[in-house]
């Protein structure tokens, strides 16, 4: 890198037209390089996060129950930012394939649920506790789009519940966080997703269409407005260094 220049981000997708959306533009627009990598298609994933700021495990289709051999290694992998201390977030899969890493069970809904549309967020004390070094609180609706839920790993921290997946947030030490939701989905993909994956709208549990996309302009505004300064204090490696900063 140039003297100057920040290091990047390493993102990770499941899919060949997959983007990483929201969370990728506001990395850019902080001065981040996105280094994006897909296993499932072959690329490699770095020994070290030495050169990088940070890495994202975003969702897929897949689960992290799957058998297949980059599924496999993405969770294996995640050694590396545990072990370094360097800020990871998981989105839905990535979220699950930390949990897994750390001992807990990933599983599906025993009545065939899904969360696929807006639903419910309900912080914790430790959650709530966390947003107040954030300086905003957690959305009132988050958006979702998966059918398996997992356990909060021993010695983790939940930040934030749900209904029929109780776990919705957790964070592992100061700087790995995973979500089961995804802040990411910008207008366009929600209009994609429920044209490409219209099946899924018929899973127990989904909303429709329309009320997926009324529930954006209801409750997109704060989820923005959170992850904006969610991801100030994720990049910062503590919650307690960025408001040390602030």
């Amino acid at each position: 890198m140039a003297r100057g220049e920040k290091a990047p981000i390493l993102i990770i997708l499941h899919q060949e037209h997959s983007t990483p959306g929201r969370v990728g533009r506001l990395l850019q627009e902080r001065g981040h390089r996105l280094d994006v990598r897909r296993p499932r298609f072959g690329d490699r994933l770095p020994n070290t996060l030495e050169h990088h700021a940070g890495a994202i495990i975003f969702g897929g289709p897949m689960s992290a129950n799957d058998p297949e051999d980059f599924i496999k290694a993405e969770i294996d992998w995640l050694d590396v930012p545990l072990r370094e201390g360097k800020p990871y977030l998981g989105l839905c899969l990535g979220a699950q394939m930390l949990a897994k890493h750390l001992g807990a069970s990933v599983w599906a809904h025993p009545e065939g649920r899904a969360e696929i549309g807006y639903y419910p967020l309900l912080p914790t004390a430790a959650g709530e506790a966390l947003s107040e070094t954030w300086g905003t609180c957690w959305p009132s609706h988050v958006y979702h789009w998966h059918r398996e839920g997992f356990d909060c790993p021993s010695g983790a921290d939940t930040l934030a519940t749900g209904d029929d997946f109780p776990t919705q947030a957790i964070r592992v030490g100061t700087a790995a966080f995973g979500l089961q939701f995804h802040p990411e989905v910008t207008h366009a993909m929600i209009c994609r997703w429920t044209v490409v994956a219209a099946e899924r709208l018929a899973m127990l549990g989904a909303q429709d269409r329309t009320r997926q996309i009324e529930g954006r302009f209801l409750y997109d505004p704060h989820v923005a407005r959170w992850l904006d300064l969610f991801l100030d204090s994720w990049l910062a490696g503590t919650p307690a260094k960025q408001q040390a900063i602030a």
